[in-house]
This record gives C-alpha cells, structure tokens and sequence, in this order.
C-alpha cells in the first residue's frame, strides 16, 4: 500500500514540473505550483522526514520530469562477487551510484567500481534494468528510478585485494562475497535477487537481458 502513496506522489510531482515547465498562463502555473508543494508534503509525510529536505532534494530540478538512472556494476572472481560496504548503512552492495551526464552507462558502471572499489573492470554488458518501484528495494525514494546492472571482467593483470582497499567518502570497505553467503546487503541500492540473476547470467543459466 505504501508504495502506491510512492507512485501517487512521483507521478503527480511529475505532472507538476512538466506543467510548470510548459504553461504559459500565470494561473495555471500557481496551480502546477500547488500540486507540487502537495507532492512535497505526501513525499514527507511517508518518509517521515521535514518538508524541507524534500524540497532541498528537488532543487533545482526543472524541465519535463523523467527518471533518474542508477548503473551498477558486477565483478565475479568464480562464484564469489565484489561487494562495497555503504558507509550510510554500514551495509554492502553492487558498486553503484548514478549515471552521469555526458558519460555512457557501461562506464559509468566501470567507473563506479573503480571509484567505490578501487577494481580496474572492463567489458561492461547489460544484464538487467529494473524498475525500482515494481521490487522490494528499502526506503522508497522521491524520484522514480530505473536501474542498469552491468556485468562486467575484472581487467588482466588487476591486484585488487580487500587488504589493500582505501577508503573514500562513500565506502569504507570493498571485498567479494561467495553468491551463496552474502553479508547484509543496503537494500536500498541492492537485492540479493539481483545478484543471484546476474551471477546465472554469467553462467549462462540466462541468455537474454531481464527488463522491466
């Protein structure tokens, strides 16, 4: 139940910053102004959360209203995957973040374990894109959100040890897991559906990309 109020308050924040982006007519503006404060206010009233910082997340997002991509990447060493602890949680999770402008998502995706792992991968392949609304991940987000799970090698030649892992401002430890004894995962950003899908995938056990 709680996520339809999700859907109910995403889509109708959507329809109030494409109409204020759009409308000419002083009016109609307000009244695309006042849906959006009352989006605001649902989004804070199922997060629990001040009104402000619902605002301060949206600022200063304007123009037609789309989701946000979110890429991930997944390295296997045989039947063990690379996993990163979230310093927010303390939990761990497919190397991650969002997608940035001007970059493509598989590197983004390279990127991202490079960044939060401190592992050189290659050869990124889309293995799976959710929807974030439609599975179980925690703590539902204001935007709406698809999510790009790449495969990807780890380079030849790479020394990658958990010994060896720095710190950063988003991780705080960074090592691979066997698929069938995985730590807690940060549900917000991982499953462990989706790490096992991945992991057939790589198998082969799947051939075809998943998409929502």
């Amino acid at each position: 139940m709680a996520q339809n109020w999700v859907d109910f308050a995403q889509r109708l924040r959507a329809l109030a910053q494409t109409g204020q982006t759009y409308t000419d007519n002083h009016f109609e503006l307000e009244r695309y102004q006042e849906l959006e404060r009352l989006a605001h206010q649902m989004f804070a009233a199922l997060s629990d959360s001040p009104v402000e910082k619902v605002d301060n997340f949206f600022f200063p997002e304007k123009g037609y209203a789309t989701p946000k991509v979110d890429v991930r990447g997944a390295v296997f060493r045989d039947n063990r995957v690379l996993l990163v602890r979230e310093r927010r949680d303390g939990c761990w999770t497919l190397p991650g973040g969002w997608a940035d402008v001007a970059e493509p998502p598989g590197p983004g995706a390279i990127r991202e374990i490079w960044e939060e792992a401190g592992l050189a991968a290659v050869n990124p392949r889309l293995a799976l894109l959710r929807d974030r609304n439609l599975h179980d991940y925690k703590h539902q987000s204001p935007s709406h959100i698809y999510k790009l799970f790449y495969l990807c090698d780890e380079a030849a030649g790479s020394r990658f040890s958990a010994a060896d892992f720095v710190a950063n401002n988003e991780t705080d430890a960074a090592d691979f897991f066997a698929v069938d004894d995985l730590p807690p995962l940060s549900t917000p950003r991982t499953l462990e559906k989706d790490i096992h899908h991945l992991y057939a995938f790589l198998r082969g056990d799947i051939t075809e990309v998943e998409s929502d």
